[in-house]
């Protein structure tokens, strides 16, 4: 048996043959599914934001926006995208680092529902910018805690971090809500870490967040509007891991949010999530273009790489390990080896995937790289060797929809500017 991979009805070749390859693949089944799911089964004054660095795609933003989705954001494109996705601007919170004035300007324009704020620094600028347009502007802290997360694939508080106020400097400024005269304090964002697949540690990491943020808020004396608990829902994608049971997750952690609602009649608790919304959406489809032999191990050659999917290279692991592959042409077929698949780039780090359980590879086929809706294009070097962002295809109701289209050469040249360093010296040249 050798059936092709369907999506919603229809075939990978079809597919291939209206986009070409490479581009990644949408289920926007999947995607309905995933945030119903999540709405469904956890407590119902839980909200889920989108983490739109997940991905930014503005389509992929507005099928979750009409799943019920807020939005998190923390670029102005990002900030753009969800509104341009329709969502409102109170459904936003803006997140980072290292804001700019620009985008802090943006917020208050725009009037999101709060900045969340992570440094002394950054509410000096918010209160700037707030008192020149006349506005308090609402802000919720980022506290970076004493405590860390435990089985978190990236752990992203308990140490020194440049994310977050730590929580001992917070507990140190008990007055510091006045140095601020046009900042409104009214909420606690704590974010521990990602892909965490254990749903106990999801259940003790949001106690330990809610029980901080009502200590922190009482010794601070601001209100509590907003108590985000990050979010870190893993999904699964190697050998020995297993996907998070949310069903059993809900009924463990409702408790937990239910008495903290409780306490807190008025406030809006928030969870945020974008890997798990979206990754196992996506498959990352690229055709073989040359098979061959080096010293007795077998190598596909395909026209994608870790140019459109770095993350497929495990950059973050200590150990590489590679995604689950499937040969999506030939779906029936079982494997007869290992291959090494490897993409155009001129580097021997374009490896997709290493000693890879495939059938017989031949040229033509076309390859998937599954559970790759998270952290695709956008956390790729997708222009090196020039070679331009992939195109992205989301299939919804039985319909394919191009989504964004593939670079051109042009595409790259074009915000270029071409100078003469002749005889003359340099001269802007007509584009």
């Amino acid at each position: 048996m050798t059936d092709e991979m369907t999506v919603q009805g229809i075939g990978i070749g079809d597919l291939v043959r209206r986009f070409g390859t490479p581009f990644y693949l949408y289920d926007g089944a999947e995607l309905s599914r995933r945030i119903g799911d999540l709405r469904r089964l956890m407590h119902p004054r839980l909200e889920v934001f989108y983490s739109l660095k997940a991905n930014p795609n503005v389509s992929i933003c507005a099928l979750l926006r009409h799943g019920g989705a807020r939005a998190e954001v923390s670029s102005m494109a990002e900030l753009l995208t969800a509104l341009r996705a329709g969502v409102a601007p109170a459904d936003i919170l803006f997140l980072g680092p290292g804001k700019s004035r620009a985008e802090i300007a943006a917020c208050l324009d725009h009037r999101v529902y709060a900045l969340v704020c992570e440094s002394f620094g950054e509410l000096e600028t918010i209160d700037a910018l707030a008192a020149e347009r006349g506005r308090t502007a609402d802000v919720a802290l980022r506290v970076n805690p004493g405590f860390s997360a435990k089985n978190s694939g990236l752990t992203m508080g308990g140490k020194p971090r440049q994310f977050g106020i730590d929580e001992s400097q917070l507990f140190a400024e008990p007055g510091m809500a006045k140095r601020y005269p046009n900042v409104r304090l009214m909420g606690v964002q704590i974010y521990l870490g990602t892909r965490i697949l254990s749903e106990d540690v999801v259940v003790e990491n949001t106690a330990r967040i809610l029980d901080l943020a009502e200590r922190l808020a009482e010794e601070l004396r601001f209100p509590l509007e907003l108590a985000d608990i990050g979010g870190g829902l893993g999904v699964a994608y190697f050998a020995g891991e297993r996907d998070l049971d949310l069903a059993v997750l809900a009924e463990r952690l409702t408790p937990v949010v239910a008495a903290f609602a409780e306490r807190h009649p008025e406030a809006r608790l928030v969870m945020e999530a974008g890997r798990y919304l979206t990754a196992t959406a996506g498959t990352y489809v690229t055709s073989v273009r040359y098979v061959k032999s080096s010293m007795g191990e077998r190598f596909a050659v395909t026209d994608g790489g870790t140019n459109h999917h770095m993350a497929a290279v495990g950059v973050g692991s200590f150990v590489r390990r590679n995604f689950p592959f499937q040969l999506l042409s030939r779906m029936g077929e079982p494997p007869s080896g290992e291959w090494h698949i490897a993409g155009p780039l001129c580097t021997p780090n374009d490896t997709l995937g290493k000693n890879v359980e495939l059938p017989d590879l031949r040229v033509g086929d076309v390859l998937g790289v599954l559970r790759s809706g998270a952290y695709g294009p956008s956390a790729s070097p997708v222009n090196f060797l020039s070679h331009g962002h992939p195109a992205e295809v989301l299939v919804h109701d039985g319909e394919p929809y191009l989504i964004r289209r593939r670079d051109a050469a042009e595409d790259l040249l074009g915000p270029q500017y071409l100078h003469d360093f002749g005889p003359a010296g340099g001269r802007a040249l007509p584009r």
